[in-house]
């Protein structure tokens, strides 16, 4: 197993220190009570990380609302991140916009209509609101909290810690220097790890190794994701679709990203062709008018009878409402859907300590 150490700026570990005392600080403080979690009286899971940056956390709510949808009433939680609206918001169908409830959150209910969702960034205001638009609380209810991990003001009856198999935790440090929003021990609170982007041929020998590196408890579970492409579709008429393994070296690819790292995408592209231009932007970047026509100008600049537009459907959620962006150009546009792989034959097992954590805790739940 050869995992390249990530960079950490060795300049900057004084104020990585100062910064990790005030969050030990911080994390004593809800340890010993003095600052409060609140515990509800309903199955809370809470999926998020302890590293800055892209670990997967959608694609993993994603699945989880895919798992839980047909026999619950699953709400999903968020912060919302770059929204334009305050406080608590319930999406509404018809009225929501990307701007009122953030790019990642309108992506998960435009897929899962059927689900509620919800963004607060003070998510104990945001379950009690939840909570008080249904009559009785959640009767077969789950509650899914989307990147929560810090927020320790809310109690969750499961936890869920995410670390990026290219960016390993205990080979980090502390923000500034590396990436970690707070110490490696912060995994204790998690009852369940999982180990995303793996590669898909990763060896039982890489994963005994990397357990033995995590060091879980004896009662946290651990398990390995990679992602998988599905098939992708265009965005302004979904009924045509193009799979990934149809694409071959006749094909000329414009990528246009806006995540925090696009490197497996350009990695999976490259398997199929070598015409790839790369447009990249910041995670949750909000394109202007300047960024769509020169995403234009560099799309008609490849001479190609064969070439397309590929984005990730967190940008397709940005673009798809775009007054910027010319009707020329849109029937070559297409989100590329990601999705989780358990590795190592693990679903059946994880998919049973979610449902049935969430089944012993869902009867007749209500606000406590």
């Amino acid at each position: 197993m050869s995992i390249k150490k990530p960079d950490i700026y060795t300049s900057l570990l004084p104020a990585a220190w100062i910064y990790g005392l005030i969050v030990r600080l911080r994390n004593k403080l809800f340890d010993y009570n003095i600052l409060q979690s609140k515990s509800f009286g309903i199955p809370v899971i809470c999926v998020g990380n302890i590293s800055v940056g892209g670990t997967g956390k959608t694609p993993h709510t994603e699945y989880l609302i895919e798992l839980l949808k047909d026999d619950f009433d699953v709400n999903v939680l968020s912060r919302g991140y770059k929204r334009k609206s305050k406080g608590f918001v319930m999406a509404q169908k018809g009225k929501s916009t990307i701007e009122d409830i953030g790019d990642e959150p309108f992506q998960m209910w435009t897929k899962y209509p059927e689900i509620n969702l919800a963004v607060d960034s003070n998510r104990c205001n945001g379950i009690e609101n939840i909570l008080k638009c249904k009559d009785n609380g959640l009767k077969q209810g789950v509650i899914i909290l989307d990147d929560a991990f810090q927020h320790r003001y809310v109690k969750p009856g499961l936890s869920i810690l995410l670390i990026d198999y290219n960016r390993p935790i205990h080979n980090d440090a502390i923000l500034p220097a590396g990436r970690l929003r707070e110490p490696e021990s912060g995994k204790k609170r998690a009852d369940i790890i999982i180990v995303s982007k793996c590669p898909q041929n990763i060896s039982s020998q890489d994963m005994k190794e990397l357990t033995v590196a995590i060091s879980p408890d004896r009662n946290q579970s651990i398990f390995f994701t990679c992602m998988k492409y599905g098939i992708m579709y265009n965005i302004f008429s979904k009924s045509k679709k193009l799979n990934t393994d149809d694409i071959d070296k006749e094909y000329s690819i414009l990528l246009l990203t806006g995540i925090a790292s696009p490197k497996a995408i350009i990695d999976m592209l490259g398997n199929r062709t070598e015409n790839i231009t790369t447009v990249t932007f910041h995670d949750h970047h909000n394109f202007s008018n300047d960024d769509i026509r020169g995403i234009e100008q560099k799309f008609n600049d490849i001479k190609s009878m064969k070439k397309i537009i590929i984005t990730t459907e967190k940008d397709a959620a940005r673009l798809v409402n775009d007054r910027h962006l010319s009707d020329d150009i849109k029937p070559y546009i297409y989100a590329l859907p990601i999705k989780v792989n358990f590795l190592d034959n693990a679903e059946l097992k994880f998919n049973q300590k979610i449902t049935e954590y969430v089944r012993k805790n869902s009867r007749n739940s209500s606000l406590s």
